[in-house]
């Protein structure tokens, strides 16, 4: 995936870029960056999986309410990463079930 580089509209100002690791693969996300925008960013588009039926469950609300988006960061489990700002250098790990603490 690439970033939307430019607008006829909006400005996007450079930004600092920071490193992070997603499932133990190196990923890099710019400052201002959620996790999840981060994620997307760099092609990871499914996020979770359903209880059940583990269905893939992917960017849904964007603003916290959901938990589609819950994953493990820096061995904390069921944070919500669309409402969570990127910080460099961020362990950010796949959630298997409900999350158990490290």
């Amino acid at each position: 995936m690439e970033r939307i580089a430019r607008h006829p509209i909006l400005d996007f100002p450079e930004r600092k870029a920071l490193d992070f690791t997603f499932d133990g693969r190196p990923m890099r996300g710019l400052e201002g960056d959620t996790i999840q925008s981060a994620l997307h960013a760099n092609g990871v588009v499914v996020l979770a999986r359903s209880h059940e039926l583990r269905r893939p469950r992917g960017f849904y609300c964007a603003i916290g309410n959901c938990s589609s988006c819950m994953m493990t960061v820096d061995g904390v489990p069921n944070v919500k990463t669309c409402a969570t700002m990127l910080r460099a250098g961020m362990d950010v790990r796949t959630q298997r079930g409900k999350g158990v603490l490290g």
